[in-house]
Protein backbone atom coordinates (compact mmCIF):
# COMPACT_ATOMS: atom_id res chain seq x y z
CA UNK A 1 0.00 0.00 0.00
CA UNK A 2 1.37 3.76 -0.54
CA UNK A 3 0.09 6.98 0.59
CA UNK A 4 -0.62 8.52 -3.02
CA UNK A 5 -4.47 9.29 -3.14
CA UNK A 6 -5.96 7.39 -6.04
CA UNK A 7 -8.79 9.55 -6.82
CA UNK A 8 -5.97 12.87 -6.86
CA UNK A 9 -6.17 14.73 -10.39
CA UNK A 10 -3.00 14.26 -11.63
CA UNK A 11 -0.48 16.91 -10.79
CA UNK A 12 0.22 19.04 -13.95
CA UNK A 13 4.49 18.87 -14.42
CA UNK A 14 6.03 22.05 -14.88
CA UNK A 15 7.74 22.49 -18.09
CA UNK A 16 11.70 21.34 -18.04
CA UNK A 17 13.83 24.47 -18.80
CA UNK A 18 16.67 23.63 -21.48
CA UNK A 19 19.46 22.76 -20.37
CA UNK A 20 22.55 25.45 -19.49
CA UNK A 21 25.04 25.97 -21.75
CA UNK A 22 28.59 25.00 -19.93
CA UNK A 23 32.15 25.81 -20.99
CA UNK A 24 34.21 22.57 -21.63
CA UNK A 25 36.88 21.58 -19.20
CA UNK A 26 39.71 19.80 -19.28
CA UNK A 27 39.24 16.10 -17.08
CA UNK A 28 40.90 16.37 -13.93
CA UNK A 29 41.85 13.56 -11.47
CA UNK A 30 40.58 15.19 -8.09
CA UNK A 31 36.50 16.81 -7.66
CA UNK A 32 36.16 20.59 -9.21
CA UNK A 33 36.32 22.88 -5.54
CA UNK A 34 32.75 24.07 -5.30
CA UNK A 35 32.36 27.84 -5.74
CA UNK A 36 29.65 30.15 -4.12
CA UNK A 37 26.46 30.52 -5.52
CA UNK A 38 23.03 30.46 -4.38
CA UNK A 39 21.61 27.50 -2.69
CA UNK A 40 19.05 24.89 -5.29
CA UNK A 41 15.88 24.09 -3.95
CA UNK A 42 16.13 21.73 -7.08
CA UNK A 43 16.31 18.02 -5.77
CA UNK A 44 19.26 15.47 -7.15
CA UNK A 45 20.17 16.14 -10.67
CA UNK A 46 21.17 13.69 -13.24
CA UNK A 47 24.88 13.65 -14.43
CA UNK A 48 26.57 13.75 -17.75
CA UNK A 49 29.87 13.21 -19.36
CA UNK A 50 32.15 16.26 -20.00
CA UNK A 51 29.68 18.67 -17.56
CA UNK A 52 31.03 20.35 -14.45
CA UNK A 53 30.03 20.01 -10.84
CA UNK A 54 27.51 22.32 -10.05
CA UNK A 55 27.97 24.33 -6.84
CA UNK A 56 25.36 22.37 -5.02
CA UNK A 57 26.53 19.58 -5.54
CA UNK A 58 28.14 16.50 -3.08
CA UNK A 59 31.16 15.36 -4.60
CA UNK A 60 31.00 11.11 -5.26
CA UNK A 61 27.97 10.84 -3.12
CA UNK A 62 26.61 7.25 -3.50
CA UNK A 63 22.68 6.55 -3.98
CA UNK A 64 21.39 4.48 -1.77
CA UNK A 65 20.84 0.86 -2.23
CA UNK A 66 16.62 0.64 -1.43
CA UNK A 67 14.83 3.10 0.33
CA UNK A 68 14.39 2.96 4.17
CA UNK A 69 12.02 0.44 5.63
CA UNK A 70 9.35 2.66 7.48
CA UNK A 71 8.89 1.46 11.17
CA UNK A 72 6.34 -1.09 11.91
CA UNK A 73 4.33 -1.37 15.25
CA UNK A 74 5.29 -4.27 16.90
CA UNK A 75 2.68 -6.13 19.43
CA UNK A 76 2.58 -6.85 22.71
CA UNK A 77 4.29 -10.48 23.48
CA UNK A 78 1.97 -11.30 27.05
CA UNK A 79 -1.43 -11.15 27.28
CA UNK A 80 -4.86 -13.37 26.90
CA UNK A 81 -6.01 -10.44 25.09
CA UNK A 82 -4.59 -7.69 23.35
CA UNK A 83 -5.01 -4.32 21.87
CA UNK A 84 -4.15 -2.39 19.30
CA UNK A 85 -4.45 1.31 19.32
CA UNK A 86 -4.61 3.58 16.23
CA UNK A 87 -1.28 4.00 15.02
CA UNK A 88 -0.32 8.16 15.13
CA UNK A 89 1.68 9.56 12.38
CA UNK A 90 5.16 9.16 13.06
CA UNK A 91 7.11 12.64 13.17
CA UNK A 92 10.13 11.49 12.11
CA UNK A 93 10.78 12.03 8.40
CA UNK A 94 10.92 8.52 6.47
CA UNK A 95 14.00 8.05 3.71
CA UNK A 96 11.69 7.32 1.34
CA UNK A 97 12.34 8.95 -2.43
CA UNK A 98 10.28 10.83 -4.27
CA UNK A 99 10.03 11.41 -8.02
CA UNK A 100 8.20 15.34 -7.38
CA UNK A 101 10.45 16.87 -4.56
CA UNK A 102 13.87 15.80 -3.05
CA UNK A 103 15.19 17.17 0.44
CA UNK A 104 17.78 20.02 -0.68
CA UNK A 105 19.89 18.81 2.81
CA UNK A 106 19.89 14.76 2.45
CA UNK A 107 21.81 13.07 -0.21
CA UNK A 108 21.91 13.43 -3.87
CA UNK A 109 19.87 10.95 -5.85
CA UNK A 110 19.84 10.44 -10.00
CA UNK A 111 16.52 11.27 -11.64
CA UNK A 112 15.07 10.13 -14.74
CA UNK A 113 13.38 13.13 -15.79
CA UNK A 114 16.29 15.34 -15.80
CA UNK A 115 17.03 18.89 -13.72
CA UNK A 116 14.43 20.72 -11.90
CA UNK A 117 15.63 24.32 -11.14
CA UNK A 118 13.63 26.42 -8.34
CA UNK A 119 11.42 27.73 -10.01
CA UNK A 120 10.41 24.48 -11.20
CA UNK A 121 10.02 23.08 -8.08
CA UNK A 122 8.00 26.33 -6.64
CA UNK A 123 5.79 25.62 -9.30
CA UNK A 124 5.77 21.98 -8.41
CA UNK A 125 4.89 23.15 -4.52
CA UNK A 126 2.21 25.69 -5.53
CA UNK A 127 0.11 22.88 -7.79
CA UNK A 128 0.87 20.81 -5.28
CA UNK A 129 -0.87 23.24 -2.05
CA UNK A 130 -3.94 23.84 -4.95
CA UNK A 131 -4.53 20.17 -5.82
CA UNK A 132 -4.72 19.92 -1.97
CA UNK A 133 -7.21 22.94 -1.63
CA UNK A 134 -9.54 21.62 -4.12
CA UNK A 135 -8.45 18.14 -3.87
CA UNK A 136 -12.31 17.21 -2.81
CA UNK A 137 -13.71 19.12 -6.51
CA UNK A 138 -10.83 17.62 -7.88
CA UNK A 139 -11.86 13.80 -7.10
CA UNK A 140 -15.86 14.17 -7.59
CA UNK A 141 -14.78 15.47 -11.18
CA UNK A 142 -12.47 12.44 -11.92
CA UNK A 143 -15.56 10.08 -9.95
CA UNK A 144 -17.65 11.95 -12.61
CA UNK A 145 -15.54 11.30 -15.65
CA UNK A 146 -14.98 7.64 -14.34
CA UNK A 147 -18.62 6.04 -13.42
CA UNK A 148 -16.53 2.56 -13.39
CA UNK A 149 -14.80 3.72 -10.21
CA UNK A 150 -17.68 4.38 -8.53
CA UNK A 151 -19.51 2.13 -5.79
CA UNK A 152 -22.33 0.54 -7.11
CA UNK A 153 -25.52 0.05 -4.56
CA UNK A 154 -24.09 -1.43 -1.65
CA UNK A 155 -27.60 -2.99 -0.32
CA UNK A 156 -27.10 -6.66 0.56
CA UNK A 157 -29.48 -9.73 -0.34
CA UNK A 158 -31.51 -10.06 2.40
CA UNK A 159 -32.66 -13.95 3.50
CA UNK A 160 -35.77 -14.98 2.07
CA UNK A 161 -38.87 -15.23 3.87
CA UNK A 162 -36.98 -13.48 6.74
CA UNK A 163 -34.36 -16.23 6.79
CA UNK A 164 -34.09 -19.81 7.70
CA UNK A 165 -35.32 -20.73 11.54
CA UNK A 166 -32.38 -22.72 12.95
CA UNK A 167 -33.61 -26.06 14.85
CA UNK A 168 -32.38 -26.30 18.12
CA UNK A 169 -34.68 -29.02 20.17
CA UNK A 170 -34.50 -30.15 23.84
CA UNK A 171 -31.07 -32.05 24.01
CA UNK A 172 -28.95 -29.96 21.45
CA UNK A 173 -26.10 -28.08 22.70
CA UNK A 174 -27.69 -24.79 22.56
CA UNK A 175 -30.63 -25.99 24.90
CA UNK A 176 -28.71 -27.25 27.35
CA UNK A 177 -26.60 -24.81 27.21
CA UNK A 178 -29.40 -22.06 27.73
CA UNK A 179 -30.62 -23.79 30.60
CA UNK A 180 -27.63 -23.90 32.53
CA UNK A 181 -25.82 -20.58 32.14
CA UNK A 182 -27.86 -18.88 34.48
CA UNK A 183 -27.24 -20.80 37.04
CA UNK A 184 -23.40 -20.62 36.52
CA UNK A 185 -21.29 -17.62 38.51
CA UNK A 186 -17.78 -16.66 38.04
CA UNK A 187 -15.65 -16.13 42.07
CA UNK A 188 -13.13 -13.46 42.64
CA UNK A 189 -11.43 -14.32 45.97
CA UNK A 190 -9.28 -10.90 46.79
CA UNK A 191 -6.82 -11.67 49.74
CA UNK A 192 -3.28 -9.92 50.61
CA UNK A 193 -1.36 -12.26 48.31
CA UNK A 194 -3.27 -11.64 45.10
CA UNK A 195 -6.31 -12.25 43.72
CA UNK A 196 -7.90 -15.95 42.74
CA UNK A 197 -10.84 -16.53 40.03
CA UNK A 198 -12.88 -19.46 39.58
CA UNK A 199 -16.49 -20.74 38.77
CA UNK A 200 -19.14 -22.17 40.89
CA UNK A 201 -23.15 -23.09 40.38
CA UNK A 202 -26.22 -22.56 42.24
CA UNK A 203 -26.91 -25.43 44.66
CA UNK A 204 -30.00 -24.12 46.49
CA UNK A 205 -32.63 -21.50 46.07
CA UNK A 206 -31.43 -19.69 49.08
CA UNK A 207 -28.33 -18.40 48.13
CA UNK A 208 -25.50 -21.55 47.76
CA UNK A 209 -23.40 -21.97 45.51
CA UNK A 210 -20.89 -24.75 45.55
CA UNK A 211 -17.31 -24.26 44.02
CA UNK A 212 -13.98 -26.01 44.85
CA UNK A 213 -12.08 -25.37 47.84
CA UNK A 214 -8.85 -24.28 46.15
CA UNK A 215 -10.68 -21.37 44.71
CA UNK A 216 -12.12 -20.24 47.89
CA UNK A 217 -9.65 -21.03 50.33
CA UNK A 218 -8.31 -17.61 51.48
CA UNK A 219 -11.81 -17.04 52.37
CA UNK A 220 -11.30 -18.90 55.41
CA UNK A 221 -8.38 -16.25 56.46
CA UNK A 222 -11.01 -13.51 56.04
CA UNK A 223 -10.34 -12.78 51.97
CA UNK A 224 -13.20 -10.61 50.19
CA UNK A 225 -15.21 -13.26 48.09
CA UNK A 226 -17.47 -11.66 45.06
CA UNK A 227 -19.44 -13.32 43.25
CA UNK A 228 -20.83 -12.60 39.33
CA UNK A 229 -24.18 -13.97 38.23
CA UNK A 230 -24.95 -14.38 34.42
CA UNK A 231 -26.75 -11.10 34.06
CA UNK A 232 -23.75 -8.78 35.57
CA UNK A 233 -25.11 -8.10 39.04
CA UNK A 234 -22.88 -9.14 41.85
CA UNK A 235 -23.24 -10.17 45.22
CA UNK A 236 -20.43 -10.44 48.37
CA UNK A 237 -20.20 -13.90 49.38
CA UNK A 238 -19.39 -15.85 53.02
CA UNK A 239 -18.12 -19.04 53.34
CA UNK A 240 -20.00 -21.87 54.74
CA UNK A 241 -17.58 -24.66 54.74
CA UNK A 242 -14.99 -26.17 53.03
CA UNK A 243 -12.79 -29.55 52.79
CA UNK A 244 -9.30 -29.81 51.01
CA UNK A 245 -10.14 -33.31 51.07
CA UNK A 246 -12.75 -33.44 48.40
CA UNK A 247 -11.54 -29.88 46.98
CA UNK A 248 -15.03 -28.69 47.67
CA UNK A 249 -16.30 -26.06 49.11
CA UNK A 250 -20.09 -24.32 49.92
CA UNK A 251 -20.61 -20.09 50.14
CA UNK A 252 -23.30 -18.38 50.34
CA UNK A 253 -24.81 -14.80 49.03
CA UNK A 254 -27.38 -12.87 50.81
CA UNK A 255 -30.39 -13.40 48.26
CA UNK A 256 -32.91 -15.98 47.22
CA UNK A 257 -35.48 -17.12 44.47
CA UNK A 258 -32.52 -18.44 42.74
CA UNK A 259 -32.36 -21.13 40.26
CA UNK A 260 -30.10 -23.99 41.25
CA UNK A 261 -28.63 -26.76 39.01
CA UNK A 262 -29.66 -30.48 39.58
CA UNK A 263 -27.02 -32.83 40.67
CA UNK A 264 -27.21 -36.24 38.73
CA UNK A 265 -26.16 -39.59 39.44
CA UNK A 266 -22.90 -39.87 38.22
CA UNK A 267 -22.81 -43.92 38.44
CA UNK A 268 -25.00 -43.56 35.55
CA UNK A 269 -21.99 -41.95 33.38
CA UNK A 270 -20.66 -44.10 31.28
CA UNK A 271 -17.37 -43.68 28.62
CA UNK A 272 -18.26 -41.89 25.59
CA UNK A 273 -21.64 -39.63 27.39
CA UNK A 274 -21.61 -35.89 25.65
CA UNK A 275 -20.62 -33.42 28.36
CA UNK A 276 -20.81 -29.45 28.48
CA UNK A 277 -18.02 -28.07 30.84
CA UNK A 278 -19.45 -24.34 32.04
CA UNK A 279 -17.40 -21.95 33.36
CA UNK A 280 -15.05 -18.61 33.40
CA UNK A 281 -12.32 -19.73 31.60
CA UNK A 282 -9.17 -17.17 32.21
CA UNK A 283 -12.20 -15.14 33.64
CA UNK A 284 -14.17 -15.20 30.61
CA UNK A 285 -17.61 -15.68 32.37
CA UNK A 286 -20.42 -18.03 30.52
CA UNK A 287 -18.15 -19.88 28.43
CA UNK A 288 -19.77 -23.17 27.32
CA UNK A 289 -17.10 -25.81 25.79
CA UNK A 290 -18.08 -29.70 24.56
CA UNK A 291 -16.79 -33.31 24.37
CA UNK A 292 -16.88 -36.41 26.02
CA UNK A 293 -16.40 -38.93 29.25
CA UNK A 294 -13.13 -39.95 27.94
CA UNK A 295 -12.64 -42.62 31.51
CA UNK A 296 -13.88 -42.89 34.98
CA UNK A 297 -12.27 -43.52 37.74
CA UNK A 298 -9.30 -41.59 37.57
CA UNK A 299 -7.21 -41.07 40.62
CA UNK A 300 -6.36 -37.67 40.62
CA UNK A 301 -4.01 -35.98 43.82
CA UNK A 302 -4.68 -32.52 43.78
CA UNK A 303 -3.36 -29.72 45.56
CA UNK A 304 -0.05 -29.30 48.05
CA UNK A 305 1.06 -32.43 50.16
CA UNK A 306 -0.51 -31.08 53.43
CA UNK A 307 -3.69 -30.68 52.04
CA UNK A 308 -4.03 -32.92 48.86
CA UNK A 309 -7.13 -34.02 47.44
CA UNK A 310 -7.77 -37.77 46.27
CA UNK A 311 -10.60 -37.55 43.45
CA UNK A 312 -11.52 -40.77 41.97
CA UNK A 313 -12.66 -38.33 38.31
CA UNK A 314 -14.48 -38.23 35.78
CA UNK A 315 -12.06 -37.74 32.79
CA UNK A 316 -13.32 -35.87 29.98
CA UNK A 317 -11.47 -33.96 26.50
CA UNK A 318 -13.81 -31.11 27.15
CA UNK A 319 -11.84 -28.01 26.95
CA UNK A 320 -11.44 -27.06 30.83
CA UNK A 321 -8.74 -24.22 31.57
CA UNK A 322 -7.71 -22.25 34.50
CA UNK A 323 -10.57 -20.45 35.94
CA UNK A 324 -13.28 -23.38 34.94
CA UNK A 325 -12.34 -24.93 38.48
CA UNK A 326 -15.70 -25.08 40.60
CA UNK A 327 -18.18 -24.86 37.67
CA UNK A 328 -20.22 -27.79 36.35
CA UNK A 329 -19.83 -30.64 33.84
CA UNK A 330 -23.12 -31.28 32.43
CA UNK A 331 -24.67 -33.98 30.77
CA UNK A 332 -27.11 -34.31 28.07
CA UNK A 333 -30.25 -34.15 30.32
CA UNK A 334 -28.87 -30.99 31.67
CA UNK A 335 -28.01 -32.59 34.72
CA UNK A 336 -24.52 -32.02 36.91
CA UNK A 337 -22.11 -35.47 37.02
CA UNK A 338 -19.18 -33.57 37.80
CA UNK A 339 -17.89 -30.41 39.59
CA UNK A 340 -14.50 -29.41 37.01
CA UNK A 341 -11.91 -29.13 39.67
CA UNK A 342 -8.16 -30.06 37.92
CA UNK A 343 -6.53 -30.30 34.23
CA UNK A 344 -3.45 -32.41 33.36
CA UNK A 345 -0.29 -31.18 33.16
CA UNK A 346 2.48 -31.76 30.43
CA UNK A 347 6.04 -33.08 31.69
CA UNK A 348 8.26 -31.54 33.30
CA UNK A 349 5.88 -28.46 34.01
CA UNK A 350 5.24 -26.93 37.41
CA UNK A 351 2.37 -25.42 36.54
CA UNK A 352 -1.08 -25.93 34.47
CA UNK A 353 -0.80 -24.16 31.50
CA UNK A 354 -3.84 -24.94 29.83
CA UNK A 355 -6.74 -27.67 28.12
CA UNK A 356 -4.69 -30.32 26.54
CA UNK A 357 -7.77 -32.66 26.04
CA UNK A 358 -7.50 -33.86 29.84
CA UNK A 359 -9.62 -32.26 32.19
CA UNK A 360 -11.01 -33.74 35.58
CA UNK A 361 -14.26 -33.22 37.49
CA UNK A 362 -15.35 -34.61 40.88
CA UNK A 363 -18.19 -37.15 40.51
CA UNK A 364 -21.69 -35.21 41.60
CA UNK A 365 -22.48 -37.92 44.06
CA UNK A 366 -19.47 -36.96 45.68
CA UNK A 367 -20.12 -33.34 45.42
CA UNK A 368 -23.50 -33.89 46.94
CA UNK A 369 -22.39 -36.19 50.13
CA UNK A 370 -20.14 -33.47 50.78
CA UNK A 371 -22.22 -30.35 50.13
CA UNK A 372 -24.86 -31.55 52.44
CA UNK A 373 -22.12 -31.84 55.12
CA UNK A 374 -20.88 -28.73 54.68
CA UNK A 375 -24.30 -27.32 55.01
CA UNK A 376 -25.17 -28.61 57.57
CA UNK A 377 -22.05 -28.91 59.64
CA UNK A 378 -19.53 -26.57 57.88
CA UNK A 379 -16.97 -29.56 57.67
CA UNK A 380 -17.00 -32.70 56.15
CA UNK A 381 -16.33 -36.06 56.95
CA UNK A 382 -14.17 -38.73 54.79
CA UNK A 383 -13.78 -42.82 55.31
CA UNK A 384 -10.50 -44.66 56.39
CA UNK A 385 -9.40 -48.21 56.45
CA UNK A 386 -6.75 -47.54 59.26
CA UNK A 387 -3.40 -48.48 57.39
CA UNK A 388 -0.17 -46.50 57.08
CA UNK A 389 0.85 -47.56 52.89
CA UNK A 390 4.71 -47.75 52.04
CA UNK A 391 5.22 -45.31 49.42
CA UNK A 392 8.52 -47.09 48.09
CA UNK A 393 7.00 -50.45 47.61
CA UNK A 394 7.44 -51.26 43.59
CA UNK A 395 5.83 -54.58 43.36
CA UNK A 396 2.37 -55.44 42.85
CA UNK A 397 -0.44 -53.99 44.57
CA UNK A 398 0.09 -51.45 47.53
CA UNK A 399 1.75 -52.66 50.82
CA UNK A 400 0.92 -51.97 54.15
CA UNK A 401 4.22 -50.04 55.91
CA UNK A 402 5.79 -52.02 58.41
CA UNK A 403 7.21 -49.77 60.48
CA UNK A 404 5.47 -46.58 62.26
CA UNK A 405 5.70 -43.03 60.11
CA UNK A 406 5.94 -39.65 62.10
CA UNK A 407 4.69 -41.70 65.75
CA UNK A 408 2.22 -43.13 64.03
CA UNK A 409 1.72 -47.63 63.52
CA UNK A 410 1.71 -48.76 60.48
CA UNK A 411 -2.10 -50.22 60.91
CA UNK A 412 -3.96 -48.45 63.73
CA UNK A 413 -5.09 -50.42 66.83
CA UNK A 414 -8.69 -51.29 66.56
CA UNK A 415 -9.04 -49.90 63.31
CA UNK A 416 -10.91 -51.17 60.37
CA UNK A 417 -7.83 -53.20 58.90
CA UNK A 418 -6.89 -54.18 62.12
CA UNK A 419 -10.37 -55.76 63.35
CA UNK A 420 -10.22 -57.25 59.56
CA UNK A 421 -7.13 -58.90 60.60
CA UNK A 422 -4.23 -56.77 57.90
CA UNK A 423 -0.63 -56.69 59.54
CA UNK A 424 1.96 -54.57 58.91
CA UNK A 425 3.67 -55.87 55.41
CA UNK A 426 0.58 -57.24 53.62
CA UNK A 427 0.22 -56.18 50.37
CA UNK A 428 -3.21 -54.85 49.23
CA UNK A 429 -3.91 -55.81 45.65
CA UNK A 430 -7.91 -54.96 44.78
CA UNK A 431 -10.69 -53.30 46.74
CA UNK A 432 -14.06 -54.29 45.39
CA UNK A 433 -12.74 -55.99 42.46
CA UNK A 434 -10.54 -53.12 40.97
CA UNK A 435 -6.47 -53.63 41.05
CA UNK A 436 -5.14 -51.05 42.54
CA UNK A 437 -0.95 -50.75 41.50
CA UNK A 438 -0.15 -47.53 43.68
CA UNK A 439 -0.71 -45.89 46.89
CA UNK A 440 -2.70 -42.98 45.52
CA UNK A 441 -5.53 -45.63 43.76
CA UNK A 442 -6.56 -47.27 46.85
CA UNK A 443 -6.89 -43.89 48.65
CA UNK A 444 -8.88 -42.50 45.95
CA UNK A 445 -11.01 -45.74 46.08
CA UNK A 446 -11.75 -45.71 49.89
CA UNK A 447 -12.23 -41.66 49.31
CA UNK A 448 -15.34 -42.62 46.89
CA UNK A 449 -17.33 -44.39 49.61
CA UNK A 450 -19.16 -43.15 52.44
CA UNK A 451 -18.32 -44.09 56.05
CA UNK A 452 -19.89 -47.21 57.07
CA UNK A 453 -19.53 -48.35 53.99
CA UNK A 454 -18.06 -51.77 53.74
CA UNK A 455 -15.27 -53.11 51.23
CA UNK A 456 -13.92 -56.29 50.14
CA UNK A 457 -9.83 -56.16 49.93
CA UNK A 458 -8.35 -59.00 48.51
CA UNK A 459 -5.01 -59.00 50.79
CA UNK A 460 -1.77 -61.26 50.22
CA UNK A 461 0.62 -62.47 53.52
CA UNK A 462 3.77 -63.78 51.97
CA UNK A 463 2.77 -66.34 49.65
CA UNK A 464 -0.48 -67.10 50.76
CA UNK A 465 -3.84 -64.09 49.35
CA UNK A 466 -7.37 -64.35 50.83
CA UNK A 467 -10.34 -61.41 50.50
CA UNK A 468 -11.07 -59.44 53.87
CA UNK A 469 -14.33 -57.35 54.56
CA UNK A 470 -13.70 -53.95 55.66
CA UNK A 471 -15.94 -52.08 57.25
CA UNK A 472 -14.89 -48.32 56.43
CA UNK A 473 -14.13 -45.50 59.55
CA UNK A 474 -15.08 -41.91 59.75
CA UNK A 475 -12.51 -39.09 59.93
CA UNK A 476 -13.15 -35.21 59.52
CA UNK A 477 -11.37 -32.80 57.67
CA UNK A 478 -8.10 -31.82 59.50
CA UNK A 479 -7.48 -34.58 61.59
Amino acid sequence: MTDENPFAPPTPRAAVPPPEPTAPSEPTTAPAAPTPGPASAGGPEERTSGSTARPDEQATEQLPAHPAEKPTAQLPTSGYLTTVSSASPDPTPTHETSEHAASPHGPATRSRRGRLGAGTVSAVVLLGLLAGAGGGVGAYALLDAQETARPADAELPEPVGGGTEVARPEGSVAAIAAAALPSVVSIEVRAEQGVATGSGMILKAEGYILTNNHVVAEAASGADVTVTFSDGHEQSAELVGATPDYDLAVIRVDETGLEPLVLGDSDDVVVGDSVLAVGSPLGLEATVTTGIVSALHRPVKAGEAAEAAFIDAIQTDAAINPGNSGGPLVNSAGEVIGINSAIAQGPGTTTATGNIGLGFAIPSNQARHTAEQLIETGTATFPIIGVLLDPSYQGEGVRVSEEAQQGSPPVTPNGPADQAGIEPGDVILSIDGRPVSVADELIVAIRAKAPGDAVTLQVRSGDEEREVRVVLEERSSGQ
